[in-house]
């Protein structure tokens, strides 16, 4: 998917590959509670505000998505639960719980990993991201390292079989 910004600068996407780095190793933490590898982190100019993991298995709560976490930790350190300005950098393509948590919190920008062909709600199944008739949009680009993240997924899984 585009990138979105038609300045034609390449810093973006260093910025976007950076991040999905730190996503990338927030990922692998979860394996260390048996969770499934997805990280997010949520930027703002150019910091990093929120990282996070999935922690499903390590609560016993179904809404402990790598996504929704950040969030909750990115409003807490921005003061508001609008994070227009903010940047959503994950692993996996969000799932539509996760796209709608974009949507509600008014995120900026949307970057992910690998593809989700069961679950994505940002291009692959659902295009919640983009859909005119919510009360917010936002530019997705997906495909940043995508090559890593689901190497990291394969490995988690391949394990469970």
């Amino acid at each position: 998917m585009a990138d979105g910004d038609g300045d034609g600068s390449g810093d973006v996407r260093h910025d976007h590959d950076s991040a999905m780095r730190l996503a990338l190793a927030e990922a692998s933490a979860a394996l260390s509670h048996g969770d499934v590898p997805v990280g997010a982190v949520v930027v703002v100019d150019g910091a990093a505000v929120a990282s996070r993991h999935n922690e499903r298995e390590l609560r016993g709560d179904p809404t402990a998505h790598a996504e929704i976490l950040a969030l909750q930790d990115a409003a807490r350190a921005l003061g508001t639960w609008r994070l227009g300005q903010a940047t959503m950098v994950v692993t996996l393509e969000p799932c539509p719980m996760c796209a709608g948590a974009l949507v509600a919190a008014r995120v900026g920008r949307l970057v992910f990993g690998a593809p989700d062909p069961k679950a994505g709600a940002c291009g692959s199944l659902y295009q919640l991201c983009a859909d005119p008739r919510l009360n917010h949009e936002l530019p997705v680009e997906g495909g940043v390292r995508a090559d890593e993240s689901s190497a990291l997924l394969a490995g988690f899984f391949a394990g469970r079989r």
